[in-house]
């Protein structure tokens, strides 16, 4: 069993910690707030993230990032918007494994959390990141999910596995790192806007063709950054859209339904009690398609409605009203 520190106890990261728990490994979750670490290391509740959920008696948090950071596996699992200013402190034990569970990009150059941990974090150190089709309130209570661990090292990858896997989840390898991670960057985007679709009661045929053709804006560019397609047709693809963009549980659909609905941006993210990193992720995604000379509309489209640059409707309008084009 592994020693095990994981860098943020949101929803998922919180999940996770205790799943590893469960699985018998030494888990340390770290958290800036202080009344988070004590509860969950006197109650087993995480008061602010899955606060109905009583943890597992051997999961620990601390608030100090030293003392998480340093173990044999890492999960980074704090938000994308702090990937510069978090990194440069993580000091993670030589030949430790890394593993990014965080759906976002760096603001500042553009990378992914891969990328940008392969710039901050010591030589040596083996990176890589878990994803798919997994919602932390069915993984904290032993729901069955299925995801896929992906390093540049398919023997790291297998390692991720074998920490994770049990009998309610099932881990798949890949060594398609830049595959895996855009797979669950994008689809946060096209998920607010089939949460539009769904707001404005466009009906299911609708949801489906924006979803497919989400997929395909995803799979470009992906392409065009050096991903395998195949990839993109899996768990941490395909897998990942379907379930982000149809179940209400997903915050980033919540905020294209209630956008839909007539709701006002601001007053959505102020009462949405959690991240929906499709809002700040956005603008970042389209100037990395701009950057690979790839086409996006849905996300230029969703960027729009985002600014206030377009209402619901005329978002919806100006995607049906684009030229008649080979789908392939």
């Amino acid at each position: 069993m592994a020693t095990i520190g994981v860098i943020g106890l949101g929803n998922w990261g919180t999940a996770l910690a205790n799943h590893l728990s469960q699985r018998g490994h030494n888990v340390l979750g770290w958290c800036r707030e202080p009344e988070i670490a004590e509860s969950i290391n006197s109650q087993n509740k995480n008061p602010h993230y899955l606060p109905a959920v009583t943890l597992h008696p051997g999961l620990k948090a601390t608030n100090n990032l030293e003392e998480a950071s340093c173990r044999e596996v890492v999960l980074l699992g704090f938000p994308s918007q702090f990937l510069s200013s978090m990194l440069p402190k993580i000091k993670p034990a030589p030949g430790a494994i890394v593993i990014s569970i965080i759906k976002g990009l760096d603001a500042e150059t553009l990378s992914t959390p891969l990328e940008c941990a392969a710039r901050h974090l010591p030589a040596g150190v083996k990176l890589a990141v878990l994803s798919g089709p997994s919602f932390a309130r069915d993984v904290v209570v032993g729901k069955p999910c299925g995801l896929t661990a992906a390093s540049k090292d398919e023997a790291v990858a297998r390692q991720v596995a074998e920490v994770f896997a049990s009998e309610r989840m099932r881990v798949y390898l890949s060594n398609d790192t830049i595959g895996v991670e855009i797979g669950g960057v994008v689809k946060n985007v096209i998920a607010l806007a089939a949460g539009v679709c769904d707001g404005l009661e466009l009906g299911d045929s609708a949801r489906a063709g924006l979803i497919t053709r989400g997929l395909a804006e995803i799979m470009r560019l992906a392409k065009a950054m050096g991903a395998e397609m195949q990839t993109l047709s899996g768990l941490s693809g395909l897998g990942d859209l379907v379930m982000t963009a149809s179940c209400d549980t997903s915050r980033n659909r919540t905020v294209g339904l209630r956008l839909g609905r007539g709701e006002k941006l601001e007053y959505i993210l102020s009462t949405l009690g959690s991240i929906a990193e499709a809002v700040k992720t956005t603008p970042l995604v389209l100037a990395l398609a701009a950057k690979h000379g790839v086409d996006m509309p849905i996300s230029l489209q969703v960027s729009k409605l985002l600014k206030g640059e377009s209402t619901p409707a005329e978002t919806v309008e100006n995607l049906l009203l684009r030229p008649i084009k080979r789908e392939f």
